[in-house]
């Protein structure tokens, strides 16, 4: 091996609804698709010099004038890379710069190069990709890069909410070494414009949508069965949605079963103003007349 500056005793061992109706949710697919087409056109290039190397990452290490020192590597889970000539390298959690200046560092002082000259390329990025799973049309993981780095581009990258998916999608990360958790109403960020419910992702985060929220009617209905919970909806609502009540039934029988929060069952008579919850199930008594 020839490297530039090398001192003649130097070793050579090379050692990352009803508030919102079907229309609604509708309408904010359609938009999440064309933010989808936007993304593509509008992505901005995020620093590589504030990016923190983490674990799969792959780098291209070259040092001016030492081809030798040539290295395409990937970054360990123990955040370490084998490097020629100073053995293992902590990279993990380090900016480019950082981790230029610490393979320089470490070649200067092992007297394998007096004034070496470090570049580092990062070709692969786990560290910029955020999962997003759930009920979406195609799940998986997907770089902020490609995605404008933001809630509504990143659904629009997996092809919006799918028919079985709720209105919330729940973010989660790490945020100044913390765990991060936050709920975000994705039909109210959609159509009331409201940027701050859009936040911006981090690498290594996830976005989840839940299955859409149902209750269960059953007794003198027309159409007893499962059906989807829209917003705010009252029981009146929910009787509609099975067909209303048959010849038999009556509403002034009509229970609603409902869990507590020890998890127990509680059958409780309502009127037809009361709200439905998710899970909610509603039997309509026969008529005793």
């Amino acid at each position: 091996m020839k490297t530039e500056n090398l001192k003649p005793d130097s070793k050579t061992n090379m050692r990352h609804s009803s508030q919102y109706s079907f229309a609604d949710r509708l309408s904010a697919g359609l938009l999440l698709s064309v933010l989808l087409m936007a993304t593509a056109a509008w992505t901005p290039a995020f620093a590589q010099q504030d990016y923190l190397l983490v674990p799969g990452d792959i780098i291209k290490i070259s040092v001016f004038k030492n081809p030798d020192l040539s290295l395409d590597a990937r970054i360990s889970e123990g955040g370490t890379i084998g490097y020629p000539l100073v053995g293992a390298v902590p990279l993990g959690g380090l900016t480019l710069p950082a981790a230029e200046r610490k393979i320089s560092q470490m070649l200067k002082d092992g007297g394998f190069v007096l004034n070496p000259q470090v570049n580092i390329l990062l070709t692969t990025a786990l560290g910029n990709l955020v999962s997003v799973i759930g009920e979406v049309n195609t799940a998986g993981r997907y770089s902020l890069d490609a995605t404008g780095g933001h809630l509504s581009g990143m659904l629009a990258a997996a092809g919006g909410i799918s028919e079985s998916g709720g209105d919330v999608a729940i973010v989660t990360g790490i945020r100044g070494g913390k765990p991060f958790r936050r709920e975000i109403d994705i039909v109210k960020m959609s159509m009331g414009g409201n940027g701050a419910d859009d936040i911006e992702l981090h690498g290594g985060d996830s976005v989840f949508v839940n299955r859409y929220p149902v209750f269960y009617i059953y007794g003198q209905v027309q159409k007893p069965g499962q059906f989807r919970l829209e917003r705010n909806m009252t029981v009146m609502q929910a009787l509609a949605s099975g067909g209303g009540v048959t010849g038999k039934g009556t509403q002034r029988g009509i229970v609603r079963h409902r869990r507590d929060a020890t998890g127990k069952v509680k059958e409780e008579s309502v009127s037809m103003d009361d709200n439905v919850e998710d899970q909610d199930v509603i039997y309509v008594k026969e008529s005793l007349f």
